[in-house]
């Protein structure tokens, strides 16, 4: 596999070539799902609170429905969890399919960049 380095704003990331499809909806839906069997919340108590069927709920902890970012904050809000938190871990998830590593610190050549940019 062959590793490159991708620029993004204020992060170095190294990711490798792996060809898998990642779909968004499929692990925001695991995600979620995660967090309310954690919670030992059934789909009924989390739709109602929520505000949204039973049916679409279970649709899109499937990965078979795309939440608007709406819909995504009130099933967050049920769930009493930050939806900041459910899109970090969301992201974690893809960044290891994706192969990619990002580092938890900022990288001493971004420091030493940033730093000569400032002189």
């Amino acid at each position: 596999m062959r590793a490159a380095s991708v620029a993004g704003p204020g992060a170095a990331v190294e990711t490798t070539s792996k060809q898998e499809t990642v779909l968004l909806r499929r692990e925001i839906g695991e995600v979620l799902r995660s967090v309310r069997q954690h919670q030992g919340r059934t789909l009924r108590e989390v739709s109602s609170q929520a505000r949204v069927s039973l049916g679409y709920l279970s649709e899109v902890e499937r990965g078979q429905k795309e939440a608007s970012s709406e819909l995504l904050a009130s099933i967050c809000q049920a769930l009493d969890a930050p939806l900041s938190a459910v899109l970090r871990e969301v992201s974690d998830r893809i960044a290891l399919t994706e192969g990619v590593v990002v580092p938890d610190t900022v990288p001493d050549e971004l420091i030493r960049q940033q730093g000569a940019a400032l002189r």
